[in-house]
């Protein structure tokens, strides 16, 4: 892992969060945990973009959202409240695995 470039990739990110996609949220999370890198600063910058757009996330983006962030252990509470209300209006779009990980990153 290069972590200067995680390091850079994290400010650019917060510096233009405004820019960011929901595929694009869930992607940098995702990706940031799974290479073990701890950004908590970053994560919370994404928090407060995803918890007011939340509506524009497909079932896997909110699912590889929440999960990243319960893998992290970067508490983001109006994030998770507002993936809690999204997924159960909209629980049928779920895949299997979206289901999955959902309900583990709010065990």
């Amino acid at each position: 892992i290069d972590q200067r470039l995680f390091e850079a990739i994290a400010v650019e990110t917060q510096r233009r969060v405004r820019e960011f996609n929901s595929q694009g949220m869930a992607n940098t999370v995702w990706a940031f945990v799974t290479a073990g890198v701890a950004a908590e600063t970053l994560f919370k910058a994404i928090a407060g973009r995803a918890e007011n757009r939340i509506g524009d996330f497909k079932p896997q983006e909110m699912a590889n959202a929440v999960w990243a962030f319960a893998k992290a252990g970067v508490a983001a509470r109006t994030l998770f409240e507002s993936i809690a209300s999204e997924a159960q209006r909209r629980i049928v779009e779920f895949n299997p695995q979206d289901l999955a990980n959902t309900v583990w990153a709010f065990a």
